[in-house]
């Protein structure tokens, strides 16, 4: 007899197969019965306080891990996701969103359930999340959700882009054969056409052989495309000037002689497409010469087993620049440019920081080897960082678990307004007792808007909240040593350097809470040239646009 499963434990046992231990979500009762077989299949269940932070805490989750699972039910639950989802989809994240969806019978029939919009129609959310996700599967036939399943989770992964799975109620329980659980879902590779791969290898070789100021700048996509080690590995042996955007930092190791800084010049100073090689996720343009459809990770490993380092331009070194972690007297106020705590973070930590002026400030950090940066640089949702600091820490605790990374700690820097967009996070930290450290930026209200317009404006401000009770509000243990709680105000300098010092706050345990006072107009140099360029387009000014609407990891050999 052909053993037997159900369609939720299939679609279950799938992620499992693909690394993910965990599920995020919110029930409902359009999907309360999947949540039956979560546990059944080896899953977590984290339990988040809404869909939208549970969202985050998923697209958190994926930076980490590689892929991650969401449920929400039909209709409310599902739109109130839509933003992280969107998110996900803009700085690609891979997310797997589980709706459950009212019965195919209620459906047919377009009957006026709740959550619906009482017109008959239950395909206009699935229509909206089609625009904000790469694959989409309705799972109404029973013999053909395997496949379908499948094929969805397939694309997720090749694309490292959110996909959308719905869940009918009365398709749950479902008995469908196991045997395609036996073989693993085939993530086909790209075969190189040899003669065009060879012709890019040679046109690169030879343009880095000839370059006389080379410069490498690292972007955020190269984890999706599987290639930070090879990048990484490119910038060490040329030793070329080496510099990252801000969605690419902690991909280089900025311990390299090399390493120059993390920065953006607004799309002010994009190179020339006829000096520049730019390697994207399924190929490379060379001075303007495109060799497309190639397995980039492949082409890269044979560069680099290529490249001849002798033949490579011999540059000077970067001049001393000074220590960073140098930092100015400590009975100044910490004001964004010296809120420099890089002495704090060790290898293995992942540090996030939030939209705005916690991330413009987290540029300037001077990171240890095999640290993780997260920060959003094209949805800027702020809020998302909170939430996602929950996923990325749940994913840290499984795979230090796992054994597949080095012990570390999860350090974020978070605005206070931004906090107030999704402080139930904090409970969903809690309840999964997970090792959070937060320097929470107290600036009473929104600064980065206020450099935007309205310095003084009411609408820029934030009612005052009491941050350091927060543990103790949504349920933090007390005096429990096996999950500990640390709360510190700080209001200088020297306030902010001894409590760095503390052993509680330095392991990384528990929940931990830091408020750095701030003054409202304080920000760093960096944000406020960005600000007036951003204020100068609304009123529609004529700064340069961007060049390239997409976001890449782009290697600069400049003539």
């Amino acid at each position: 007899m052909t053993y037997k499963v159900t369609l939720a434990q299939y679609l279950f046992l799938r992620l499992h197969q693909f690394g993910v231990r965990s599920v995020h979500g919110v029930p409902g009762d359009y999907n309360l019965v999947a949540l039956d077989y979560v546990e059944h299949s080896g899953l977590h269940w984290v339990g988040n306080a809404n869909e939208l932070n549970a969202g985050y805490a998923a697209d958190g989750y994926a930076r980490i891990k590689g892929i991650s699972a969401l449920i929400t039910a039909f209709g409310v639950g599902e739109l109130s996701a839509l933003n992280a989802i969107g998110g996900a989809y803009a700085e690609k994240a891979p997310v797997v969103h589980i709706v459950g969806v009212p019965s195919t019978a209620s459906q047919d029939q377009g009957l006026f359930l709740h959550h619906s919009f009482g017109d008959g129609n239950f395909r206009l959310n699935a229509e909206i999340y089609a625009k904000f996700t790469c694959a989409q599967a309705n799972l109404r036939n029973v013999d053909t959700a395997p496949t379908l399943i499948d094929e969805t989770l397939r694309q997720c992964l090749l694309q490292s882009r959110p996909v959308y799975i719905e869940l009918p109620t009365d398709l749950v329980k479902a008995r469908i054969p196991a045997a395609k659980l036996d073989r693993p879902i085939y993530l086909p590779v790209s075969p190189n056409n040899l003669v065009i791969e060879n012709a890019a290898i040679e046109d690169i070789l030879k343009r880095l052989y000839a370059a006389r100021q080379p410069f490498i700048i690292v972007d955020g996509f190269a984890p999706r495309y599987g290639i930070s080690s090879k990048a990484d590995e490119l910038v060490r042996v040329t030793g070329f000037p080496t510099s990252t955007t801000p969605f690419g930092k902690g991909i280089i190791n900025e311990t390299y002689p090399n390493f120059h800084d993390t920065n953006t010049y607004g799309f002010t100073t994009l190179t020339n497409r006829n000096v520049t090689i730019e390697v994207d996720q399924k190929g490379v343009e060379v001075y303007g010469a495109l060799y497309r459809d190639l397995n980039i990770k492949t082409l890269l490993r044979k560069l680099l087993d290529r490249l001849d380092t002798s033949r490579l331009p011999r540059l000077s070194p970067y001049p001393d620049l000074g220590d960073p972690r140098k930092l100015r007297d400590e009975l100044a106020e910490p004001t964004r440019d010296t809120l420099r705590i890089s002495t704090f973070f060790r290898s293995g930590d992942i540090v996030m920081t939030e939209t705005g002026t916690s991330s413009s400030g987290g540029r300037d950090f001077v990171l240890p080897p095999q640290t993780t940066v997260i920060n959003s640089a094209l949805w800027l949702s702020i809020g998302y960082m909170l939430g996602a600091c929950s996923g990325a820490a749940l994913a840290q605790r499984e795979m230090i678990s796992e054994k597949s990374r080095p012990d570390g700690r999860t350090i974020l820097f978070e605005g206070d307004g931004s906090l107030q967009m999704s402080v139930q996070a904090i409970g969903d930290i809690i309840r999964n007792r997970l090792d959070v450290t937060i320097f929470v930026i107290n600036n009473d209200g929104y600064t980065i808007e206020r450099y935007i317009n309205g310095m003084h404006a009411g609408y820029n401000w934030v009612q005052p909240w009491r941050y350091l009770e927060s543990a103790r509000y949504f349920g933090a243990p007390e005096n429990d040593p096996e999950y500990p709680v640390f709360n510190k105000r700080v209001e200088n300098w020297g306030e902010l350097m001894d409590v760095m010092q503390d052993e509680q706050l330095k392991a990384g345990k528990g929940f931990n809470m830091v408020e750095v006072i701030m003054d409202k107009e304080d920000a760093p140099s960096s944000l406020k040239k960005l600000v007036r360029m951003a204020a100068k387009r609304n009123e529609g000014g004529t700064e340069t646009p961007p060049v390239h609407q997409q976001l890449e990891q782009r290697v600069m050999a400049t003539s």
